[in-house]
């Protein structure tokens, strides 16, 4: 029963590791907390959905597609909204994100209405059994997905010139302005790699996960204390505290009562904002 639990936490926390990837790095490059990345999540799954039900496109053909398009709307979010508010208080800023979500779960309960739909029957169903372990394949799969995309990110982000500018721009963005990097671009970038990060895991969670307007925030919230426990702008702090996450909601949930597996992570939280507000990997 334990290494089931343990095996159950684990591919879950490899998907909030993913989530939260695309949060810290747009805090880590810009420095604006997006109350709206799991409103992003939830669209990357409606969009997965409706190409299933439309097309007939499996999840797994959908995630190049709906990963793009995500990309493109945290671009266009950074370009319309995000850049207006730079330069404002952080109250102003805060709002702004806030206020995307608030509109953008509104604007899915009026074309979809709240009724949670579910992809039958994908590419990829059932189960494995290992050893007397039974392993979702969906979930297998959504694990594995995520792992490489947040490999990907990181590649991207330490190996290339492109990353290396992104890193350059989140260090210190003046000094990076006078070496010939373009900050806007870079935010444009950063917020863009957000969107297709949360894109990304939610197509890899349709496989498996009820889709609702709403489904956003508890993946939200999650990649929030992910973020806190890893370190803001840590994207191996992100990884690793994902998973630390994803193993305390299972163990939590099976050793106290699964009522209260979110309260243990938020406890967490709470502990780590107070002894260690850097995180994990994070520094002042």
């Amino acid at each position: 029963m334990l290494s089931q639990l343990l095996i159950s936490g684990f591919l879950m926390g490899l998907i909030f590791s993913l989530v939260a990837v695309g949060l810290t790095l747009i805090w880590g490059v810009v420095e604006i907390v997006n109350f709206a990345h799991g409103a992003f999540l939830m669209l990357g799954m409606y969009a997965t959905y409706w190409l299933y039900r439309l097309l007939s496109i499996d999840p797994l053909f959908a995630l190049p597609i709906c990963t793009i398009l995500l990309f493109f709307v945290g671009i266009v979010t950074y370009r319309l909204m995000i850049r207006r508010v730079l330069t404002a208080p952080m109250v102003a800023q805060i709002f702004s994100t806030f206020g995307l979500m608030v509109f953008l779960e509104n604007m899915a309960h009026f074309l979809w209405s709240s009724d949670y739909r579910l992809i039958k029957e994908p590419l990829v169903h059932g189960r494995l059994e290992v050893f007397g372990l039974f392993i979702s394949k969906p979930q297998l799969v959504a694990a594995a997905g995520a792992m490489v995309a947040t490999g990907l990110v990181y590649w991207f982000v330490t190996r290339t010139q492109t990353g290396r500018a992104l890193q350059a721009t989140a260090e210190d963005k003046e000094a990076a302005a006078l070496m010939g990097i373009n900050s806007d671009r870079m935010f444009a970038l950063a917020w863009g790699i957000g969107g297709a990060c949360a894109g990304a895991a939610g197509v890899l969670l349709a496989n498996f996960y009820f889709i609702f307007p709403k489904v956003g925030d508890i993946f939200n919230l999650t990649a929030f204390v992910v973020v806190a426990l890893g370190g803001f702008g840590s994207i191996p702090g992100a990884f690793i505290a994902g998973i630390i996450i994803g193993l305390v909601q299972v163990l939590g949930g099976h050793l106290v009562a699964p009522a209260f597996k979110s309260v243990i992570v938020f406890i967490i939280y709470l502990v780590v904002v107070i002894a260690r507000p850097q995180g994990l990997f994070g520094k002042f």
